[in-house]
């Protein structure tokens, strides 16, 4: 039997939910990078 091939939307899907988690861990990173400075620059 050979494999039936994902639809193109099936690819999509996969491909927006990965981009949905880069966006979420960059965010976070971004996020965390300016809570950083914040607390360096307001240091007596």
């Amino acid at each position: 039997m050979s494999k039936k091939k994902l639809s193109y939307t099936a690819r999509r899907q996969k491909e927006a939910v990965n981009k949905k988690a880069i966006i979420w861990a960059g965010s976070i990173v971004v996020g965390i990078v300016v809570l950083m400075t914040i607390l360096l620059i307001w240091n007596p």
